[in-house]
């Protein structure tokens, strides 16, 4: 799985988010995000925009305004995220791997991406904002992280 930068930059925007709301603060600034995570501003703010038009974060202009997440941190997983600004977690030439159709000769291709985008679920599902901005991972995510072979690149 390749992980775009305006993946990262709205998960940890939603982390951050979450984090905030934990503390009980109000709305953050937009060029607070930014400048915390060196993040390009008005990058942000599109990402922010995206996510606001998801129902993942809302937003109040002015003085007092800011960002703050839409519904509970527990609530938004990683999965939510990403979809909210990439699409679909897994998909192949722009298509949904269950909607492929390949002439003979390939094999259980389709099912290999199927079987891709189950695994990508497993984890992105299960996490949470909140899960992350604690530093308090699911069980069977922590059990991907307890495989050495998880940290080793191939």
């Amino acid at each position: 799985m390749r992980v775009t930068a305006k993946v990262d930059y709205a998960v940890r925007a939603g982390v951050l988010l979450a984090q905030a709301a934990a503390r009980g603060e109000g709305p953050v600034k937009g060029d607070r995000l930014a400048e915390e995570q060196g993040l390009p501003l008005k990058y942000l703010e599109n990402i922010l925009a995206e996510l606001r038009q998801a129902g993942i974060v809302r937003s109040q202009r002015g003085a007092e305004g800011g960002y703050w997440l839409g519904r509970p941190a527990e609530k938004v997983s990683v999965a939510d995220v990403i979809r909210a600004v990439e699409g679909p977690l897994a998909n192949v030439r722009g298509e949904r791997p269950d909607d492929l159709a390949y002439p003979d000769g390939v094999g259980a291709l389709r099912e290999v991406w199927i079987a891709t985008r189950a695994a990508l679920r497993s984890v992105l599902e299960a996490v949470s904002l909140a899960d992350v901005a604690r530093g308090n991972l699911p069980g069977s995510v922590r059990a991907l992280l307890d495989d050495p072979e998880a940290w080793e690149p191939h």
